[in-house]
């Protein structure tokens, strides 16, 4: 009896040590591989950073061009485009959004192309009291325009669920919906440009809206991270080590 009451707590005790060092290797191998998709992500942020001042460096095209490369698949995103048509100032839609602490709206003012088309333009900011536009009537621009900016693609749905609804009835936007900005405006599927042009940061001749409102500053904190990932593994690591050398003296493991 004696015998195997001192071969239990043997047992209990290898049993202890091996789910610990199962719990062990589990937590460090998922810090490790967090650490490693941050990595990851980093460098696929740095391309995209790259990829987009690179375009946004490049002559502007004629639309027809930016539809080209839709067309093949390419991504469109920031690629400067230059486009000419009337602006349907009857139908512009309202995009909730803030600029240099202001709160407002981004413009989005179809421009009625040759060939019947309508392409959705962020004119740029107006802030909340300018929302309405009798109260900026000098800058409802007319006749034809001749509009350089950035081709902006459309979202397929909403980017998150904490981003309100649209608002249609009311006339704001809380998301880029191209197909409900144009359908609330009466403008048929078929006769839309599939894709959005922010308006460069000429000064608009008559006031609003504040054109050149396209932000470039993405967020890139996945180094900092990475290091958090990789610093709480090898914290971790360094925890396991001294519990090992405590056990291995004899003493009990903090």
């Amino acid at each position: 009896m004696a015998e195997l009451s001192a071969g239990r707590p043997a047992r209990t005790g290898r049993g202890k040590l091996v789910l610990t060092a199962i719990a062990f290797f589990a937590a460090l191998a998922v810090l490790v591989s967090l650490g490693t998709w941050q990595v990851q992500r980093l460098h696929w942020k740095e391309q995209l950073l790259a990829d987009m001042a690179e375009r946004r460096a490049a002559a502007p095209v004629p639309l027809a061009g930016i539809e080209a490369m839709a067309a093949r698949g390419e991504d469109i995103e920031y690629r400067p485009v230059t486009v000419t048509g009337t602006f349907a100032n009857d139908r512009e839609r309202h995009f909730f959004a803030t600029w240099h602490g202001r709160t407002g709206y981004h413009v989005y003012t179809p421009l009625e192309l040759a060939d019947g088309r309508f392409l959705f333009v962020n004119r740029g900011f107006v802030p909340f009291e300018a929302k309405e536009p009798e109260m900026r009537k000098q800058g409802q621009l007319t006749g034809e325009q001749a509009v350089t900016g950035l081709a902006r693609a459309r979202l397929a749905e909403k980017p998150s669920a904490i981003v309100p609804d649209n608002d249609p009835s009311r006339n704001i936007f809380y998301w880029k919906d191209l197909n409900t900005m144009a359908s609330s405006t009466g403008i048929p599927a078929d006769r839309l440009v599939p894709f959005f042009v922010d308006a460069g940061d000429a000064p608009n001749p008559k006031g609003l809206p504040i054109g050149g409102v396209t932000q470039f500053d993405l967020p890139n904190n996945h180094l900092q991270y990475a290091v958090t990932w990789y610093g709480l593994a090898l914290a971790l690591t360094g925890v396991a080590l001294y519990a090992l050398f405590r056990r291995k003296d004899g003493r009990p493991a903090p």
